[in-house]
């Protein structure tokens, strides 16, 4: 799995002009779901993205998680984080899990955040996005379970 984290003061997804889901502070988080991934992977981030120190202490340090500063999580599901650009210029998204298989485990990843106590907000799977948001820092970070897991 991959996921895209970003530290922000706001974010909001919107499909059709309708907003579908918002939150202030907190991490917006895209994820991707790719054909070979696991439980193992699947746990792995439901561990680790809430307690990433990425939003400052009293000394200005990146120190406190999430839920430390009372923040939010706006989840949007996005295949093309699965990518595969070794070829010509087109992307090839022979690598994303095929859509059932990462729809659930999208909801999965969104129902073990939210059991741990968070506010989750998401997207809509599957639909054409509009994602609007504040990078503050700006803080992003990249966590590809492949690199860490296998």
């Amino acid at each position: 799995m991959r996921a895209v984290v970003q530290r922000v003061t706001g974010a909001s997804v919107t499909v059709k002009g309708e907003k579908v889901g918002s939150i202030d502070l907190g991490l917006l988080v895209y994820l991707g779901v790719q054909q070979d991934d696991s439980e193992a992977d699947l746990e792995y981030l439901v561990r680790k993205i809430p307690q990433l120190r990425i939003f400052t202490d009293e000394q200005g340090k990146m120190n406190r998680s999430v839920g430390q500063v009372d923040g939010q999580m706006l989840v949007v599901s996005q295949f093309t984080l699965c990518a595969d650009l070794n070829k010509g210029n087109r992307p090839s998204f022979n690598p994303a899990a095929d859509p059932e298989t990462a729809l659930a485990t999208y909801e999965k990843f969104v129902q073990a955040v939210r059991e741990q106590g968070y506010t989750v907000e998401t997207g809509e799977f599957g639909a054409s996005m509009r994602v609007a948001y504040t990078n503050e820092g700006p803080v992003t970070l990249i966590i590809d379970t492949r690199e860490i897991l296998k």
